[in-house]
């Protein structure tokens, strides 16, 4: 395994729109091994190839429940609203608050080209939505809400957890 560069915003190539994956070969395990190294190394919890110069559709996940190599991801249903800060490797050192679907239905091919089905909530859900946009060329950014549109009921819990800090 190997670390990779991680791309940084103002890389066209973090714009462009990922490639399916035709093929899955010893070439691609290698890859998806080294965006786990990588994404640990950077101590994030998602990375996708175009993130490291691959123009593939594939994308590592692990929130701490163990890693996730997803070959071919497509959210298939999602449900419900989540407002939460996000951040990402390829913009560091901005966050801002972006709306994702609190649960998705996802459709993904594993290492042996098997074809698997997953339910996302929360915290999962909203980090392979992320990843899954940078497969189509949009970062997080593009989907910040301004302050002043924020729902009044995720400004009020913001505002009780500065609290209690």
């Amino acid at each position: 395994m190997a670390l990779r560069n991680i791309r940084i915003d103002g890389d066209p190539l973090l714009r462009k729109r990922s490639k399916e994956i035709e093929t899955i070969d010893t070439r691609l395990k290698i890859l998806l091994d080294d965006m786990l190294e990588t994404m640990y190394d950077a101590e994030g919890v998602g990375l996708a190839a175009p993130q490291v110069g691959i123009l593939k559709r594939a994308v590592v996940v692990d929130i701490g429940d163990g890693p996730m190599k997803l070959i071919n991801p497509v959210i298939k249903n999602s449900s419900g609203e989540s407002f939460m800060a996000e951040g990402c490797l390829s913009i560091p050192d901005y966050s801002g608050v972006v709306c994702r679907p609190e649960k998705l239905s996802l459709e993904y091919l594993d290492i042996d080209g098997n074809k698997k089905y997953l339910e996302a909530a929360g915290f999962l859900a909203r980090a392979i939505c992320h990843e899954v946009d940078h497969l189509e060329g949009i970062l997080f950014k593009d989907k910040v809400i301004p302050e002043e549109q924020l729902p009044k009921e995720y400004l009020e819990q913001e505002r009780k957890r500065e609290r209690r800090a």
